[in-house]
């Protein structure tokens, strides 16, 4: 949003990728603060093979929002599984890693655990 908006103000916006800077930080006592940071990236910019990132516009960043919200979901989605399977083997009820065969077979399981664990 801001690179755009400086853009359209006439200034010349450079992006780096933080993985392209963090090499020219000075490692040591320092470590890693702003002003190391402002070192690295003024001391990158002038560096002639520093490679910039293109600024995207609003339909590329609306595009990557969207992968990023679904990635999300799917990692959350893993997430609940694995914890499932976890605290299931502590009854000794051990389900299959496929998210198909675990939404299948897990129903008779669950009405085999005692009490509490049965409503968790």
């Amino acid at each position: 949003h801001w690179a755009r908006v400086f853009a359209e103000h006439g200034h010349t916006v450079k992006l780096m990728a933080p993985k392209l800077v963090s090499p020219y930080r000075m490692s040591g006592k320092r470590g890693k603060n702003d002003a190391a940071d402002a070192a690295a990236i003024c001391e990158a910019v002038t560096r002639p093979s520093m490679r910039f990132v293109p600024v995207k516009d609003e339909h590329q960043q609306a595009t990557l929002c969207l992968h990023r919200t679904r990635q999300g979901f799917i990692e959350e989605r893993t997430s609940t599984y694995n914890r499932l399977r976890g605290l299931l083997s502590e009854f000794g009820v051990v389900l299959p890693q496929s998210p198909e065969r675990l939404r299948k077979e897990i129903g008779p399981c669950l009405d085999s655990l005692p009490g509490w664990a049965r409503r968790c």
